[in-house]
């Protein structure tokens, strides 16, 4: 199954369903504050410095109990969230502006992808995407409330092109004409290992606007517990520093959560966050890890209501706060 498309599937599901219903120094003489925080997916490469603040500790320095629960395709992270049976959330902006519309209580307070990792994936041979246009694209339900607006309008796509996405590479790899999508941390090594040399085309650093990958808490949690969230940013942030410097202790506590991921799609999800700059490009070079701007969701917020995501008077303003990232250091 791909994991970008069950996942954004899975997002999108959470959402519907549930509308339907740290900078700071390490804290040493207080009880370590429990925080359980649930991420998108099975544990996989792209949770890897939460796993590592968890293995190294980094939590712990800042006075953090923290337990990681795993997603997956029958966990309704969005709707646990607002039960309270976790803490904080691993989300997506354009989920959580698309929940504004329902009046739903969440508030983004870091961003952990600078880019969203979402590709489209061609044949050897392509070397711009817009040689796509036209061609069969496999691409999910998920996918047309995300991306896929954003590519017919920038580039011309049609719906005449979509193929439906079988959460394989197989129908993409049959067709030399066609084009799939895909997570750049995911799809490509899958193509790869069948002995195609893809073209990969980040649609992030094409334009894509969304952060992914971000932190939702409850505006109520937050309000409570302002400044044990900054610490969880804080000792995330530098989870992740490490784990991009060396991934072993957290692939291990990955790896006892979801004993089938292998050690070279690890090391391949890793390769790829570093390459294209995925937690440390962008802002963050400039203002570190899990930083967000008001540019960036006026951006994603535009692109929504450009596309007819979103009514143009919700005020997406609502949906996060700086006020946390602002307070985080860690250098991308």
């Amino acid at each position: 199954m791909s994991q970008f498309t069950a996942r954004r599937s899975f997002l999108v599901r959470g959402a519907a369903a549930a509308a339907a219903l740290a900078l700071g120094r390490p804290i040493r003489a207080q009880t370590a504050a429990k925080v359980v925080f649930g991420t998108n997916w099975l544990a996989q490469a792209e949770h890897g410095g939460f796993y590592q603040a968890v293995a190294e500790g980094i939590y712990r320095q800042h006075g953090i109990d923290a337990t990681i629960r795993m997603g997956g395709p029958q966990v309704n992270g969005l709707q646990l969230l607002l039960a309270g049976q976790m803490d904080l959330f691993m989300g997506y902006d354009i989920q959580t502006i698309k929940v504004l519309e329902q009046g739903l209580p969440i508030v983004t307070v870091a961003a952990t992808f600078q880019k969203d990792p979402a590709v489209l994936i061609a044949h050897p041979g392509v070397t711009r995407i817009e040689e796509l246009r036209g061609r069969p694209t496999y691409i999910s339900a998920a996918s047309e409330t995300t991306f896929w607006p954003w590519l017919k309008a920038k580039y011309g796509f049609t719906d005449a092109q979509k193929r439906p996405y079988s959460f394989s590479v197989q129908p993409f790899l049959a067709d030399k004409t066609s084009a799939t999508q895909g997570y750049a941390t995911s799809e490509p090594y899958s193509v790869a290992k069948a002995g195609v040399k893809p073209a990969v085309f980040l649609l992030a650093d094409l334009g894509y606007p969304p952060y992914a990958e971000t932190i939702v808490a409850r505006t109520d949690y937050l309000a409570k517990h302002p400044d044990l969230v900054r610490r969880f940013v804080q000792a995330s942030a530098e989870g992740w520093k490490s784990y991009l410097a060396d991934p072993a202790p957290g692939n291990a506590l990955i790896k006892r959560d979801n004993p089938q991921m292998e050690d070279a799609l690890l090391a391949f999800g890793v390769a790829k966050m570093k390459e294209y700059g995925i937690v440390t490009g962008g802002d963050a070079a400039r203002l570190g890890i899990m930083t967000m701007t008001d540019e960036r969701w006026r951006r994603s917020f535009d692109f929504m209501t450009s596309a007819g995501l979103v009514k143009p008077d919700v005020d997406y303003r609502k949906g996060y706060t700086l006020d946390v990232v602002r307070r985080v250091n860690v250098p991308g």
